[in-house]
């Protein structure tokens, strides 16, 4: 699966035993994310950012979407 909106929703799943691109949800137009880290002091938001720039190898920011499972995804 590859991304390659400037602009896209993700919905993220925390607590997952690895960081994974699992799929996409024609319904909310998002890709849907597991993550590792906890949802607490952001640390959920960190390993987002740091797996999608990965993924994508660009620089990625949360547009919205802070306290939220659905955000919306910027690549710079």
């Amino acid at each position: 699966m590859q991304i390659k909106e400037s602009r896209f929703n993700v919905i993220v799943k925390t607590k997952s035993n690895s960081n994974k691109l699992v799929g996409f949800d024609k319904e909310k137009q998002a890709y849907l994310l597991n993550i590792k880290a906890v949802p607490e002091k952001g640390q959920a938001n960190k390993e987002i950012i740091r797996f999608l720039s990965r993924l994508l190898k660009k620089q990625v920011r949360i547009v919205r979407g802070l306290k939220s499972k659905e955000k919306i995804i910027e690549v710079l």
